[in-house]
């Protein structure tokens, strides 16, 4: 008797354990279709814009749910692209990674949004007018952008400090708080603001504060110098060929347009900025994605180092874009979806025409509709 209840117990908690694994198993979401979509609009985008390597990732909720590589990293050896390991340039996305890093500096009482940039960067000479930390971070302090082929610069610079001669002694374009005029240059004296108030090179700084704890670890700056073996090569499409970009070295704007990553390590990025509390504070975040203010009465689309808009549908989003000589990404989080997107390729001339928004509305579909798959 006592085998017989024994072996009906063992058989009950086996059925129970089988049931459980299959009501699991039922549970999970059929992305399937928002998959299939997503890669017939990227495989168009690189049809029309002949870019030769692209790579896509998108998470929800926290994890990753679809990660794939389009193409080829580098077009004469036929390397494919790797999502998790081929490196592509990142532009203006870097914006967005070292806005994390003054915003921990922030939280920290070490560096004040409305200070003046000289009570970090004496060096830095006096303008007609102040500037405030916050009004470069949005693009607001009248500092200027790329002038003629300076995007193309060949030239490598080993400090920030020795970017900075590039632009700081120019006049201001207008009065700080007048107008919105985007400038790369403006984050590189966002860097050499973090510098003077940690007193710590900007980029070990950025590594040792961001990119570790953040298990970015195939997030770099780009040295031109020594590159990496899983960095891809760089094209453009140039009278009717794709033909490789020329050479640029990004070390003058590192904090500005000068990282390099892969779409997942974006992802990581983007779910440390979505998952709240993250990263950062709530309130911090919010902080630095809230729009700024033109003459206290109109609303700008940028933050510090974040983009803050809605899209066609009405979807509220932040994060970023970033245009690099050989390299278009696109970093988008979608708070109402709990989704983030990342997409990167290696030539100059993508547009990704906002194919970005309607991935993430195919996989908040998705998660919805309650599909399921069973074993």
């Amino acid at each position: 008797m006592n085998k017989l209840i024994s072996t009906l117990l063992l058989l009950t908690v086996l059925w129970s354990c089988q049931q459980t694994k299959q009501q699991d198993t039922a549970q999970q979401t059929d992305y399937s279709a928002a998959i299939d979509s997503s890669r017939i609009a990227l495989k168009s985008v690189m049809d029309k814009t002949k870019v030769p390597g692209l790579s896509a990732s998108v998470s929800i909720d926290g994890e990753m749910v679809w990660s794939e590589g389009f193409g080829y990293a580098d077009l004469e050896a036929k390397k494919p692209v790797d999502p998790a390991h081929t490196l592509f340039r990142i532009g203006s996305v870097s914006k967005t990674l070292t806005a994390t890093g003054l915003a921990l500096l922030f939280e920290k009482g070490l560096i004040k949004l409305d200070a003046e940039v000289q009570t970090y960067v004496p060096y830095f000479p006096r303008k007609a007018y102040p500037i405030t930390v916050r009004q470069v971070g949005g693009h607001i302090a009248g500092i200027r952008h790329y002038i003629g082929d300076e995007m193309y610069s060949s030239k490598f610079y080993p400090s920030v400090r020795e970017g900075m001669e590039i632009f700081m002694n120019d006049k201001l374009e207008f009065e700080p708080g007048t107008k919105y005029h985007y400038s790369s240059y403006g984050w590189n004296l966002i860097s050499a603001v973090m510098e003077g108030a940690t007193g710590q090179d900007f980029l070990t700084y950025m590594k040792e504060q961001v990119f570790q704890p953040l298990e970015l670890h195939n997030t770099h700056p780009e040295q031109t110098q020594a590159p990496l073996s899983n960095t891809t090569r760089y094209y453009r499409f140039n009278n009717g060929e794709t033909e490789e970009a020329p050479f640029v070295d990004n070390s003058y704007k590192w904090a500005g347009g000068g990282f390099i990553s892969t779409s997942e390590d974006l992802i990581k990025f983007g779910n440390a900025h979505l998952l709240l509390p993250g990263f950062l504070k709530t309130e911090t975040l919010q902080e630095f994605i809230r729009p700024q203010m033109i003459n206290d009465t109109t609303t700008t689309t940028y933050g510090i180092g974040w983009v803050n808009r809605i899209t066609a549908d009405g979807v509220k989003y932040y994060g970023h874009s970033g245009g690099s000589v050989g390299g278009i990404t696109m970093l988008a989080i979608y708070p109402e979806y709990n989704v983030v997107v990342a997409l990167v390729s290696n030539s100059s001339n993508v547009s990704y025409n906002g194919v970005f928004h309607k991935m993430a509305a195919w996989f908040d579909t998705a998660k919805n509709s309650k599909s399921i798959t069973l074993e």
